[in-house]
């Protein structure tokens, strides 16, 4: 447990280089978050302004689903796409500009959109099958599927703006990188997600008490300190979001050329991906 701790740290240090290297790779995720927002608000407003599922979901409710999902996935997986290619670039020694990723993106836009319609439709089955309404079994495979995808799919985005394929392709050559390389078990990117969820959670904890504490002595102290601690929650999911994408690109170009890009050389990226 500590050797597979202190690796997934050695991988976020690696990666925080790069972000140090490129402090301007934090706007992905920044303007990623806004247009998500933007997709919440565009659906959520008038669904609730016009109480169109006051009678129920139906086939309409199910098609408004469909969009909203394309749509998200679209957004993420276009900024996603965009801070790769910057990582990329910069995995590889160059200089990258926010206009190099966006540029590499926009011309992916159609692959981008099929992978998103793609994954819009494996996420409404998923959600089906994870629904609570479900009995247990059901909900744990529907778990199990969710995470199967998740590992398959990893280097999606680092295919799709770096090879001329499709989304069906690129699918499948995530996962023939994944099983060639290292595996099953993604060890390295997991150890990311639980490095940021402690660091979240003690966050969150740490606002709740100091919010309890303050609000004995005054109210506007409580509310800041809780703004506070919403804003560094929401630095450090951006963080890890490019943490995670930078990895991904490093992953990527391991897989591809044989070498760990520079500064993931002691890493050990080697084994971020474990064989069962």
């Amino acid at each position: 447990m500590f050797d597979k701790f202190s690796r997934s740290w050695s991988l976020v240090k690696a990666s925080a280089n790069v972000l140090s290297s490129d402090k301007e790779l934090l706007l992905f995720p920044v303007f990623s978050g806004i247009a998500a927002l933007l997709v919440i608000a565009t659906f959520a407003v008038p669904t609730f302004a016009l109480r169109l599922f006051e009678n129920g979901v139906g086939v309409f409710g199910a098609v408004l689903g469909f969009l909203f999902y394309l749509c998200m996935y679209f957004v993420t997986f276009f900024f996603n796409a965009a801070l790769v290619s910057a990582a990329i670039i910069r995995l590889e020694g160059g200089d990258p500009t926010l206009a190099d990723g966006f540029n590499a993106a926009k011309a992916k836009v159609g692959p981008i959109l099929g992978y998103a319609a793609i994954a819009a439709t494996v996420g409404l089955l998923l959600q089906a099958l994870k629904n609570k309404d479900n009995n247990f079994l059901v909900r744990m495979i529907g778990s199990g599927l969710g995470v199967a995808w998740t590992l398959s799919t990893f280097l999606v985005v680092p295919v799709l703006v770096q090879q001329n394929i499709g989304p069906i392709d690129a699918i499948k050559q995530s996962v023939a990188l994944l099983k060639r390389t290292w595996g099953e078990n993604a060890i390295g990117n997991v150890g990311l997600g639980a490095v940021f969820g402690l660091m979240m959670f003690g966050t969150i904890m740490l606002g709740v008490l100091l919010v309890f504490a303050a609000s004995s002595v005054s109210v506007t102290l409580a509310i800041t300190l809780g703004f506070v601690a919403v804003l560094a929650v929401v630095a450090l999911a951006i963080i890890q979001s490019a943490l995670s994408a930078v990895y991904s690109a490093a992953l990527y170009r391991y897989a591809t050329v044989g070498e760990a890009p520079a500064g993931f050389e002691s890493s050990g990226l080697q084994l971020a991906f474990a064989p069962k």
